[in-house]
């Protein structure tokens, strides 16, 4: 059903059966064995992606796990932007597009020494980096990742802590501390907040599995990952409507995150990974106990996680990915129905041809009810492009005519989105902020408004961009107004856009299309 690199991908079918379970042993005779916001990786550097063939230096990894002919995608000194400071990086690099390269050129390859990797300081000292520049909140140690600064040999220290612990096999997943997040809907999304040590460990480890899984992962999955982006998801969804797959199911999946279970889970990581240590390490991530506070009487408890990846662990996005790699392939692989898949996370929409949404519907469920998941039924739906719009990361998508009188979807930041952007200009400018100096308030309001015309300066923004611009010069014109007592006219030489501009640096909406050059 889910298939894996040539291996041929059978569309969702109400009579199918399980997904194959092989995979216990590796491509080279190795038994493996499944043992018992804080977060998102991220990085400056490409480490994996390759245009060439050449020959790289051999490293522990690819001695290990290779016949002594892997080829990664060549030598050389690490290209622009790679932190000059980080001497480890270039080997970080290597090594990883050497386990991508065996990835992909070996679809049931699987990674039985990974854990000597793990132990080295390149390795560890780039995930101490990560980790440090991401921040975060405290976990249950009450350790900040501040404190891992390379001043007075900190950082040192702590590596050489922490690779003596990992190597004697002592190290052992801390309770991972748990808050809520409130959401728009009043609801509150639950966040796992791991100790920094556990962050560093989980992002050491995912240095290591990230290019072996990111090998297998379907295009159109675009959370997550890097060099996938949320506009390159909205770019696939246009495609897929004016192919004329008009009907859409827009999906959301119920607590996806919370529900996955674990040994289904493992299973998908066992297929390309059987170093046992390895495999154990994410086990107890996975079952670490959780701490919150009773809301009754405020006291903290304990209790053991039996399913789900806690959003807040720098492993859980991938491991989340992972679980529904095989949805991303089946929809999209599929012959009869020819449907496309977009998803970012747990949302998702498969654009159907006229008429196929119904039973794309009822394919869906039932593969989700076999994996022990299921639809949000309250916010999952199936449209019409061509007579409603829909929403998806935070665009809404639509059918207009052009000037030349030709259909196309239509892309602009969705209503809602700029209701929040407005409530959080207000939020800064308001009679309660009176007292504050007003470069410090402008300021505080410019990072929130650039955050967000960075993200939607894309497709047709310009028209809700001109809009947002005359709110946002409206609102500070009048915050000045009042702070200053009124001295002024409202609409004066004082507070013209210019001079809020020039004299306080207000920002300034792209006011043109993404793909032009600025008028100015």
């Amino acid at each position: 059903m889910l298939g894996r690199g040539g291996e041929k991908t059978r569309e969702i079918s109400a009579h199918e059966g399980e997904a194959s379970k092989d995979g216990t042993t590796s491509e080279t005779g190795k038994a493996g064995t499944v043992a018992g916001e804080v977060g998102v990786l991220h990085s400056s550097v490409d480490l994996w992606a390759s245009t060439t063939h050449e020959e790289p230096r051999r490293n522990s990894c690819a001695k290990a796990n290779d016949d002594g002919k892997g080829r990664g995608d060549g030598e050389g000194e690490p290209s622009q932007g790679t932190p000059a400071e980080l001497p480890g990086v270039w080997k970080v690099r290597e090594l990883q597009r050497t386990l991508y390269q065996q990835a992909r050129k070996k679809p049931k390859w699987r990674a039985w020494s990974l854990y000597g990797d793990l132990c080295r300081t390149e390795i560890l000292a780039e995930a101490i980096r990560q980790v440090r520049e991401n921040g975060g909140a405290p976990g249950v140690d009450g350790m900040r990742s501040e404190e891992l600064t390379p001043e007075g040999g900190k950082e040192e220290a702590y590596l050489l802590r922490l690779q003596e612990l990992l190597r004697k096999k002592e190290y052992r997943a801390s309770p991972v501390l748990r808050v809520y997040i409130p959401k728009a809907d009043g609801k509150k999304r639950p966040l796992g907040i791991p100790t920094v040590t556990d962050r560093v460990v989980q992002t050491a480890v995912v240095l290591l599995l990230e290019p072996i899984f990111e090998a297998d992962f379907h295009e159109h999955s675009y959370a997550y990952r890097r060099r996938k982006q949320p506009t390159q998801a909205i770019d696939a969804i246009r495609e897929a409507v004016m192919s004329g797959r008009s009907e859409v199911v827009d999906a959301d999946l119920q607590g996806y995150f919370d529900s996955i279970p674990h040994s289904e889970l493992m299973k998908l990581v066992s297929q390309r990974v059987s170093d046992g240590t390895i495999l154990k390490l994410i086990k107890g991530w996975l079952t670490a106990t959780i701490i919150e506070e009773d809301p009754g009487s405020g006291r903290p408890q304990k209790r053991r996680n039996r399913q789900g990846t806690p959003q807040g662990g720098v492993i859980s996005p991938l491991l989340a990915n992972l679980y529904l790699d095989g949805l991303d392939k089946a929809v999209n692989g599929g012959q009869q129905l020819k449907a496309k898949m977009i998803r970012f996370a747990d949302d998702f929409v498969v654009c159907c041809y006229p008429g196929k949404g119904l039973e794309m519907l009822r394919r869906l469920k039932i593969w989700l009810a076999k994996r022990k998941l299921k639809l949000n039924e309250t916010k999952t739906r199936i449209v019409d492009y061509r007579e409603t719009c829909f929403e998806f990361l935070s665009f809404r998508i639509s059918k207009r005519k052009s000037c030349r009188g030709k259909d196309y979807p239509h892309v602009e930041p969705s209503p809602k989105s700029q209701k929040k952007l407005r409530e959080a200009i207000r939020e800064e400018m308001n009679r309660s902020t009176l007292w504050k100096d007003p470069l410090e308030v402008v300021s505080r309001v410019n990072r929130r408004v650039r955050g967000w015309a960075n993200y939607f300066h894309y497709g047709n923004s310009t028209k809700v961009f001109a809009k947002m611009d005359r709110y946002l010069v409206e609102k500070t014109r009048r915050w000045l107004w009042r702070k200053y007592g009124q001295t002024q006219a409202l609409y004066g030489e004082a507070y013209t856009k210019e001079r809020l501009q020039q004299n306080f640096g207000l920002y300034q909406f792209p006011l043109y299309a993404k793909w032009r050059k600025s008028n100015a």
